[in-house]
């Protein structure tokens, strides 16, 4: 089973390179952070409660990972309706096995999010932990934001990357944090293109293996 995780903090570029790496091998995809964010979806849509955990578990072990759609799933209030649900242990641990599940996928699986390499899928066939410092993150959120013809301000997203750092990796249960074994990826000082060009690099080399 050949399987690449990879972790990193939000707008570290992860989920582009993910989505690049996959199409490159012609492996299947996942966003795991999607997960999350399509069983708040689901909650929402059918009226239930954000702050019942059996219920979110219940929803979250009948999700259907196929059709995962990242616009939808984007909007502000899924994202702050996800990141209620995806403090409840039941509901880390239903969406886990999901990912599991999908990772089995043949000929070969990307996931990308906070824990695929140390608790998902702690076995992936390569690590990859993407990251880049603060101030990089934010002003790449900002220039998207901007080159999509909205409106933010550097200083609110800057505090708002600060503020989900702190959350992810001082949460209690599976922290943000590289693997053991993860190859560390910075890329403040790369593009996609290099940072794309590194990492195939870096999985030609643990694939051979």
């Amino acid at each position: 089973m050949k399987t690449i995780a990879i972790d990193g903090p939000a707008a570290a570029g992860k989920g582009t390179l993910s989505r690049r790496i996959a199409e490159d091998y012609g492996f299947h995809h996942l966003d795991t952070g999607l997960t999350y964010r399509a069983t708040a979806k689901a909650l929402i849509d059918r009226g239930l409660p954000l702050d019942d955990e059996a219920v979110a578990a219940e929803v979250a072990r009948t999700l259907d990972l196929g059709g995962l759609d990242r616009a939808v799933l984007s909007a502000h209030d899924i994202g702050e309706a996800a990141s209620k649900i995806a403090v409840m242990p039941t509901v880390r641990r239903a969406l886990v096995e999901a990912q599991r599940g999908f990772a089995a996928r043949e000929p070969g699986t990307v996931l990308d999010g906070r824990d695929i390499g140390t608790v998902v899928c702690p076995d992936a066939a390569v690590k990859l932990y993407v990251t880049a410092s603060p101030e990089v993150r934010a002003r790449r959120r900002y220039d998207e934001i901007v080159g999509n013809g909205g409106v933010a301000d550097f200083e609110t997203i800057l505090d708002d990357i600060r503020r989900r750092d702190e959350r992810d990796m001082g949460r209690a249960d599976s922290p943000l944090k590289p693997a053991d074994d993860a190859h560390l990826l910075d890329t403040s000082e790369m593009g996609i293109e290099a940072a794309f060009s590194a990492a195939k690099s870096i999985i030609d080399a643990a694939l051979k293996h």
